[in-house]
């Protein structure tokens, strides 16, 4: 039945898709051995970056300093050709901060014009850190940056050149003075990536790359324009109709005030995912297939992004965060038991 269904997943793309498939597939093979000689492990922060860029999405990640997140997204850039910039989010960051805004400047013929000076939100991928210490009016600025590929400023529109990917990163462990990101900015993010410590192994292995000569340069493996082909591939992947069941009846399944969520959600959950999670879950699972070198989605794809879709759309009742249950657990239990009935 699998062969059948790959064959027939096959027949709906043409010959030169699945060449530009099994490209793909060549070309992330490359990319995580290029990556991998600079950062240590983190094998898994590297396949849900590369899921986001070919999926058009952005993601928010997680983790304490110190793990390398900075030195991995521009390194990402660096092998992807794409420009990278780098904000700090602060308390007093204005949105023209960002955005950039006009300056009086003079002119070759003796005149002063006001002319647009870019902020750095005008590049290919932008990491935004600690993004909850920026205000409500700095972060509706790069929220709209994401959503519409646009920023205005003194009511004037720019276009943001493509590719465009925002990594945005929080700190868990200092939350004093910060501005918690409202649910529908946290919705806007396509995964939660969280980045744990590396082991022991890994560890002295990051001493020995980190102190000795200066890191190597990266080979550039891909051109911005070979990079939008390929998220207009994304796009092609055939999906089964029975993962899209899966991926509808797995987010109905998070919601307290569905019928078919399991007894247990109730009392730990007060807000589940909403659509937005089951795009997210489609469009993730038809990038993580075409970077392993498939031509149609499969089960295990859509499970194995469903906890970072999942995460940061599942808020927590007092009496979970009273037991200590997070959201990620609960994702996981979730896609635990909706597999058995897939």
């Amino acid at each position: 039945m699998a062969q059948a269904a790959a064959t027939t997943a096959q027949q709906k793309l043409s010959e030169n898709d699945v060449q530009a498939i099994d490209r793909l597939r060549d070309a992330y093979s490359r990319l995580k051995s290029e990556i991998g000689r600079v950062i240590v492990g983190q094998h898994a922060t590297v396949e849900r970056l590369a899921i986001c860029l070919f999926a058009r999405g952005h993601a928010l990640l997680m983790g304490v300093p110190g793990l390398a997140k900075t030195l991995l997204v521009s390194k990402l850039a660096e092998t992807m050709s794409l420009n990278f910039n780098r904000i700090q989010f602060t308390p007093d960051l204005m949105p023209m901060d960002i955005t950039g805004t006009d300056i009086l400047q003079d002119t070759a013929e003796g005149r002063r014009e006001f002319q647009f000076v870019h902020g750095p939100v005008f590049a290919n991928i932008v990491l935004a850190d600690e993004i909850n210490r920026a205000p409500a009016k700095t972060q509706a600025a790069m929220l709209e940056a994401m959503q519409e590929h646009n920023v205005t400023v003194l009511g004037k529109s720019f276009h943001l050149d493509e590719p465009f990917l925002v990594l945005a990163t929080q700190n868990p462990v200092e939350q004093e003075g910060t501005y918690p990101l409202p649910e529908a900015q946290l919705d806007r993010f396509m995964f939660l990536i969280e980045l744990d410590y590396p082991s022991e192994a890994e560890e002295i292995q990051i001493a020995r790359t980190t102190t000795g000569e200066a890191l190597p340069k990266l080979e550039r493996l891909m051109t911005p324009a070979e990079i939008l082909a390929h998220q207009a591939l994304v796009r092609r992947v055939p999906v089964p109709d029975h993962i899209y069941a899966y991926a509808a009846r797995l987010v109905r399944k998070t919601r307290p005030s569905n019928p078919t969520a399991p007894a247990w959600i109730k009392p730990l959950v007060s807000w589940g995912a909403g659509p937005r999670a089951v795009q997210y879950l489609i469009l993730g699972a038809k990038a993580r297939a075409a970077l392993l070198g498939s031509y149609m989605v499969r089960l295990e794809d859509v499970q194995e992004v469903a906890t970072s879709v999942l995460t940061h759309r599942i808020i927590t009742t007092f009496a979970a965060q009273a037991e200590s249950i997070d959201a990620r657990q609960i994702a996981r239990r979730l896609v635990e038991e909706t597999a058995t009935d897939a």
